[in-house]
């Protein structure tokens, strides 16, 4: 489908608001699909029932999982509201795509220790900060070097989830190498403006605001790409941060030569270190805080976990 005005339309109000590039990518991405599904006809053209059909679509002939189909409506939501005008009736007869519990794929302390031994470098570094910080992965990546604070052991996490900012521990074991890291990017900062150029991608209008902030040290991303790249945007070349799927890839190829049987990603890293804090005797409710978890009951997930076998009962087999 090619790009269209209206889509265009969405894409300003989700930069207007500060939403993540993500969000902006997800709403476009099912707006799409929406005005394809219905043979490309203009959302103003239809109504709540329209949705209703495109949403139970998606739970019974496309199997989505329930967060999937909530994304799709809250793209749709907001496509309605906000770009359209348009309220939208509550939607009684959308069948729901069936919710089911997850219990978080957690390591011990033991596994997480072979899962590093298996990885170098970069790579590595960035695994021993998701699980020593509790950052997610896309947290971590996006950390500039005036996010790391040092002195008192600390990050700032910028624009996290719910675009809110917050403070998590720094792990006193990934100083040493976070400072390696930064001298090697300071050559490469450096390297790039001797080429002319050295520039970061900055948030909403910084890069207009203070025009020589986007070459500024304390802004370079602490973890770039190894490749200058143009932006999809403006065309203009910068080095961006390092690729997810790069980690992903990495952590996965760990657990399998350490001889983890599980499932395992990046954000398992992030679940242990909720888990493994509680087993210490953390209080949920920094943990919550240290997580940016809206509400507490997203973190009592964890109590789930450390319990010694299904509802921490004893099996009658064991003596």
């Amino acid at each position: 489908m090619p790009r269209s005005a209206f889509l265009d339309s969405i894409r300003a109000a989700i930069r207007v608001r500060h939403y993540s590039r993500q969000t902006e990518k997800s709403y476009v991405y099912w707006a799409r699909k929406f005005i394809l599904f219905h043979g490309k006809r203009h959302p103003r053209e239809l109504d709540g029932k329209a949705v209703e059909a495109f949403l139970t679509w998606l739970a019974v002939k496309r199997k989505v999982s329930p967060s999937t189909q909530n994304q799709a409506l809250c793209a749709l939501l907001f496509v309605y509201r906000e770009v359209i005008g348009q309220e939208l009736p509550w939607m009684e007869n959308v069948i729901r795509a069936k919710r089911q519990r997850h219990v978080p794929t957690v390591l011990s302390r033991e596994e997480v220790r072979l899962l590093f031994a298996q990885m170098r470098g970069v790579q590595r570094l960035i695994a021993e900060l998701i699980y020593g910080s509790g950052v997610r992965q896309v947290e971590a990546l996006r950390l500039r070097v005036g996010d790391l604070d040092f002195n008192y052991h600390q990050l700032i996490v910028r624009s996290g989830k719910g675009n809110k900012d917050r403070v998590t521990v720094l792990p006193d074991r990934v100083i040493e190498p976070l400072q390696r890291q930064l001298q090697r990017v300071r050559e490469l900062h450096h390297w790039d403006v001797q080429q002319g150029y050295g520039e970061v991608w900055l948030p909403y209008a910084l890069s207009r605001k203070y025009q020589r902030a986007a070459r500024e040290w304390v802004w370079q991303y602490v973890f770039p790409s190894a490749r200058l790249s143009p932006d999809p945007e403006c065309g203009t070349i910068r080095r961006y941060h390092v690729s997810p799927t790069t980690i992903q890839k990495a952590i996965r190829r760990a657990a399998q030569d350490a001889g983890i049987t599980r499932r395992v990603g990046t954000h398992t890293l992030r679940h242990c270190f909720a888990t493994h804090l509680l087993d210490a005797g953390a209080d949920i409710r920094t943990i919550q805080e240290l997580l940016g978890h809206k509400d507490v009951s997203t973190t009592m997930i964890y109590t789930h976990v450390i319990r010694r076998g299904a509802a921490g009962v004893k099996s009658p087999l064991d003596p």
